[in-house]
């Protein structure tokens, strides 16, 4: 069963209370060593609507540095480097407790993909070898329960699926598209014939030795279709009727964005929700010239990645893209949504591109991005990290507002030493510079939900919430909503963030607020499930509550 509504503990207040104190370093934002070593490399990430993130790599490539519960071990005839396995490749942690504790997955889920079910259970799909077809649950445990672990499907899918890319649908179900010479897609749980469907996009966006098609970047639209971006084409897909409703324009200069050339993606905010038609824009970033994967694999070559960014109107009648130029190259980031509607650059290097060994010159320092800001004057750099976060790296945004970054594992086992860039187990939260001190009074915190965690579809949500400073609150206060996203090489599944339309703000007390808003009409603007929702006054925002869109 998945975990019943229960209070929201707010660990919030505390946090910014020990940053009151500490002045931001270098160019804006704060890094903190959360864990030096969680056992295993972050490589798939998912946060559960209990505050809890589930992170695992991979079960063939030896021993982790923790064991699996209880003493338990695992015959493994397909792992290269050990027979019988005693260590967990998997693990949950508690954000809250900052602990983790091991979880038991029983085959192979390296490369795989996966998403937040709408009663908060995690579906995770694919993987490599005897993982291939299968699905895995992860249904959060109640309470103080720690006894949740892993369970698993066989054959739920109908082909392998590595590489692949999960998007959370508007009935709940997710479909499954791409992977490793997969050019088709297929839906979990399945609910009719065929279980199979052609997609020649996947094809036509094949590059022969190179792929540069993997973990396809797909979007939700508002009209209940999916957009979907491979290499350097984008089309809009109705996956009902099996059929191509639009065609987008090549991105400018050609150059392949998708795995191994791995750039990121967003759908950024979607705001107006009332209007009859909405816009819906989406934001490539970074990625790898064509030649770079081969290059680095054949040559020792690391060719600079692309500093560009390229944003597209999907709605539009005649879309076109508008290149604009990042801070640095990047190749391997993450992007990440923040409750702001700002968009966060993370992780990643400058040369090479993903694959084993194949990237350099680590980018150390994330970048912010202001999407309604005047071109030319969009990014703000924030300040830089010490660890390398390179290949197989992930990053993801907390209920609190923090970005949890793990992972980076370009080897094809373990490998801690003589090595460029070693495995790295340690785990970090990257503060963005809204969690300044001189923010804290205009910093809202919510107090209350009237709702009690649960919103129906055009429904009114209300949230109460204080702001401490004289005069705190200036212009409209927005309410915003965040999918938690399903992240791995570079791309975070199902990830999108909605600007609630307004019904009301009426000051009750003298720091004391209650704001009124008004719910997604359409399951195609948002897919029912868990939301993190977030006060956000003057472009600072609180601490985010559970909601449930249903």
């Amino acid at each position: 069963m998945a975990a019943e509504a229960k209070p929201q503990l707010l660990y919030f207040p505390l946090f910014f209370l020990l940053l009151s104190f500490q002045a931001a370093s270098g160019a804006g934002g704060t890094w903190e060593l959360l864990l030096n070593n969680v056992g295993i490399s972050a490589m798939h990430s998912q946060l559960l609507p209990n505050d809890r993130v589930i992170m695992y790599d991979r079960s063939n490539f030896g021993p982790s540095k923790i064991s699996l519960p209880n003493g338990a071990c695992r015959d493994s005839p397909n792992d290269i480097v050990s027979k019988r396995d005693c260590t967990a490749h998997s693990i949950e942690y508690d954000v809250a407790s900052n602990s983790i504790r091991p979880l038991t997955i029983l085959s192979n889920t390296w490369c795989s993909s996966g998403g937040v079910t709408p009663d908060g259970a995690l579906l995770q799909t694919g993987g490599d070898k005897e993982g291939e077809r299968k699905a895995r649950m992860f249904y959060p445990c109640n309470n103080d329960d720690e006894s949740c672990d892993w369970s698993e499907v066989d054959n739920a899918l109908k082909v392998r699926r590595w590489y692949a890319t999960n998007h959370v649908l508007p009935d709940g179900r997710q479909i499954i598209i791409g992977g490793r010479n997969q050019f088709n897609f297929e839906f979990f749980p399945k609910t009719k014939s065929p279980s199979l469907y052609n997609l020649h996009f996947l094809s036509e966006t094949h590059d022969a030795g190179q792929e540069n098609n993997l973990y396809p970047f797909v979007f939700l639209n508002s009209d209940g279709n999916l957009f979907i971006f491979a290499n350097n084409k984008a089309v809009l897909l109705d996956y009902d009727k099996n059929s191509i409703v639009k065609t987008y324009p090549k991105i400018p200069g050609g150059d392949p964005r998708s795995y191994p050339s791995t750039g990121s993606a967003v759908l950024l905010p979607i705001k107006s929700l009332e209007e009859e038609v909405i816009e819906m824009e989406v934001l490539v970033c970074g990625g790898a010239p064509k030649g770079s994967y081969l290059l680095a694999l054949y040559k020792n070559t690391y060719v600079k990645a692309l500093d560009t960014c390229a944003r597209i109107k999907i709605n539009d009648d005649d879309p076109k893209w508008v290149l604009e130029k990042m801070p640095r190259s990047r190749v391997m980031g993450d992007m990440v949504l923040l409750p702001n509607g700002h968009v966060l650059l993370i992780n990643g290097g400058s040369s090479g591109s993903a694959g084993w060994e194949l990237g350099r010159e680590p980018v150390l320092n994330p970048d912010i991005y202001h999407p309604d800001k005047p071109a030319g004057s969009r990014f703000q750099v924030q300040s830089p990290n010490n660890i390398p976060r390179m290949y197989h790296s992930t990053a993801g945004l907390l209920r609190d507002g923090r970005v949890l970054v793990g992972g980076s594992n370009p080897h094809q086992f373990y490998n801690f030493t003589d090595v460029l860039f070693p495995t790295e187990l340690r785990l970090e939260a990257f503060s963005p510079s809204y969690f300044e001190s001189r923010y804290w009074t205009i910093r809202p915190r919510i107090m209350s939900l009237s709702s009690h965690s649960t919103v129906s579809y055009g429904g009114v949500l209300t949230l109460r919430f204080m702001v401490f400073g004289i005069g705190g609150v200036h212009g409209p206060v927005r309410v915003t909503m965040v999918f938690p996203s399903f992240t791995s090489h570079s791309f975070s599944m199902s990830q999108r963030l909605l600007v609630l339309d307004h019904v009301e703000l009426v000051r009750i007390g003298v720091w004391t607020y209650e704001v009124s808003v008004k719910a997604p009409r359409s399951k195609n603007l948002a897919p029912p499930g868990y939301y993190m929702a977030f006060v956000v006054n003057q472009d600072i925002p609180s601490e985010g509550v559970w909601v449930r869109l249903q």
